[in-house]
């Protein structure tokens, strides 16, 4: 039987381990009935399509180069990639590797038809993945403009209400007033520190406090009033965003 390595991937948006589960059970029944024998199985949980920074997929793409499977199988090829250079890329070193990738939903052969359908769906993958980010941005662009939450971080001292405004939490306001208090008297971090740990006062995630965490306190806008959106630069081509730089000439999208 020809050796095969099975690949699944679900991206971070809402999906959860049943959506490997039916890849995985899908591509083992194709396999069965095409003659392949899986010998592999690699598999990346809350991992975007949109770059090929995912470990599993690395690791396939390493091993292919050892011949220990001739083919790979996903479920959909969106599941290999959602950008079309990294499809190519990958699938170059694949089949350089002499491993061919197969897709369960996606019928292709070797015939020159296919090979513009393979391009077309590579394509269509891309345009879906963009333009399911513009229309989140634009969902949270309007949140934003009504000073609703994002997602993300909820600061020490607030919640989040049906509505999806910032509200006090005031049992947490308690120690974000102290912080700020102590401060003004002259404390030091340290002292702080003491005074939390002697009370048992612990940050949100439970853990002591530190002076990162009591510094991120003491520097958040959201503890004046400030809401902050959209002010980070933008992802670069690998997909990295460095959220300490601000968007150059332009004005933070504050209320």
């Amino acid at each position: 039987m020809i050796r095969a390595a099975a690949y699944a991937r679900y991206s971070s948006d809402n999906q959860r381990d049943e959506s490997i589960d039916a890849q995985l059970r899908a591509i083992h029944k194709f396999a069965n009935e095409n003659g392949y024998q899986i010998v592999s199985e690699y598999i990346d949980r809350a991992k975007t399509g949109t770059n090929d920074r995912r470990e599993e997929f690395q690791r396939m793409i390493r091993d292919s180069d050892d011949g220990d499977f001739e083919v790979v199988i996903v479920h959909k090829l969106d599941r290999f990639a959602r950008n079309r250079y990294d499809s190519a890329v990958s699938r170059k070193i694949l089949r350089d590797n002499g491993v061919e990738l197969y897709s369960v939903i996606e019928k292709f052969d070797n015939t020159p038809e296919s090979i513009i359908l393979e391009g077309l769906m590579e394509t269509l993958n891309e345009y879906y993945s963009a333009n399911l980010s513009r229309e989140v941005m634009k969902g949270m662009r309007e949140n934003a403009l009504q000073c609703r939450y994002t997602g993300g971080y909820v600061p020490l001292g607030y919640r989040v209400d049906d509505t999806g405004h910032f509200r006090i939490n005031e049992e947490e306001a308690e120690v974000v007033r102290r912080i700020f208090s102590g401060t003004i008297q002259g404390m030091s971090y340290r002292e702080l520190q003491q005074e939390f740990n002697e009370k048992g006062i612990r940050t949100r995630t439970g853990k002591l406090f530190g002076k990162n965490s009591l510094y991120s306190i003491l520097t958040n806008e959201k503890y004046i009033g400030v809401y902050v959106y959209n002010r980070a630069v933008s992802k670069d081509s690998r997909g990295k965003r460095n959220n300490h730089r601000s968007k150059a000439g332009r004005p933070d999208n504050t209320h």
